[in-house]
């Protein structure tokens, strides 16, 4: 019999703890013929009974592998803790909180074993409200434009992946993660499997709008040099701008010089105008600048406080 893990990130979600296990070992039992089932649930900082709940679980069910952070380190660092730890023929990655249905990875499992190499869930519908399904949206479309590889809109981190996949994202070591895109640049045999996103079954998200931006920043420079070449392309036109704009003012002098208004204020505003657009410029830079800084310090991304797996010791 195969193996499978379930690498499930935990942040505050002590209320859809007790289901979301129940409907995973619902899926586990139709699939008890044919595969042996892990739960790998890592708790990413939790502030709230999370914790302790999953570890309930690991008394009753040996099943469930329990990991602590040593502290909140974000969805994309959790889920690659989960992936690092899994040891499966095959990982699905879910989020906690219902969104994702349990039941849509037998589908998933469905295309694996037709030969795909990662099976990624598609949201057909999503039960969000109307500014999330605007800004995400709005994301994929800039991502699908700016991005160096193709990424599948309308997609999470909802998918299953084969062994071998697993084995080379663990080779990327990047701190500032976009699993997504991270898979889809590994390449293999990806299939899309679509499915009805349901609504959070408890408790709030854990992608407020600050973290989502972050998100998308990781997505879009993690994939793209398009806003360095968007500078440089800025850069020639003010440069090019400036040069004809200086010739006329010239001319201008030369040849009506009661036409041209003395005084600052166009020149002052000009000047502001150009040094708004350079520290726009440097922003944007900086951004990459950074995330060099971070990469070259190679720090570990995260540190465990609880590794629980395996058999328990009776005793």
């Amino acid at each position: 019999m195969r193996t499978l893990a379930f690498v499930l990130p935990i942040y505050n979600e002590q209320d859809n703890i007790p289901v979301l296990y129940e409907r995973l070992s619902a899926v586990a039992a139709s699939l008890a013929d044919r595969f042996t089932c892990e739960f790998v649930f890592v708790d990413d900082g939790s502030r709230d009974r999370s914790l302790p709940a999953i570890r309930a679980l690991r008394e009753r069910d040996e099943r469930v592998s329990v990991y602590a952070l040593s502290r909140n380190k974000g969805h994309q660092v959790a889920v690659t803790a989960g992936l690092d730890v899994a040891d499966a023929d095959a990982v699905i990655v879910m989020d906690s909180d219902l969104q994702d249905p349990p039941e849509v990875a037998v589908a998933l499992i469905e295309a694996w074993e037709d030969g795909a190499d990662v099976a990624y869930a598609k949201r057909r519908t999503r039960n969000d409200g109307f500014f999330k399904r605007m800004t995400a949206g709005g994301f994929y479309w800039i991502l699908s434009k700016l991005a160096r590889i193709d990424i599948p809109r309308n997609t999470g981190d909802f998918r299953l992946m084969d062994r071998r996949v697993v084995e080379e994202l663990r080779r990327y070591p990047e701190r500032n993660r976009f699993l997504r895109g991270m898979v889809a640049e590994i390449g293999f045999d990806q299939r899309a499997v679509d499915f009805d996103r349901d609504a959070r079954h408890a408790g709030e998200t854990g992608y407020p709008l600050g973290k989502m931006l972050k998100l998308a920043a990781d997505g879009i420079l993690g994939f793209s040099s398009f806003p360095l070449r968007v500078i440089s392309a800025l850069g020639m036109i003010l440069a090019v701008g400036a040069g004809v704009w200086t010739v006329y003012l010239a001319i201008s002098r030369m040849v009506n010089p009661e036409s041209v208004v003395e005084g600052w204020t166009f020149l002052a505003a000009g000047m502001f105008l150009l040094g708004g657009i350079q520290m726009l410029m440097l922003g944007v830079l900086g951004q990459y600048i950074g995330r060099i800084y971070e990469e070259v310090q190679a720090r570990p991304l995260y540190a465990f406080a609880i590794a629980e797996s395996g058999p328990r010791d009776p005793h």
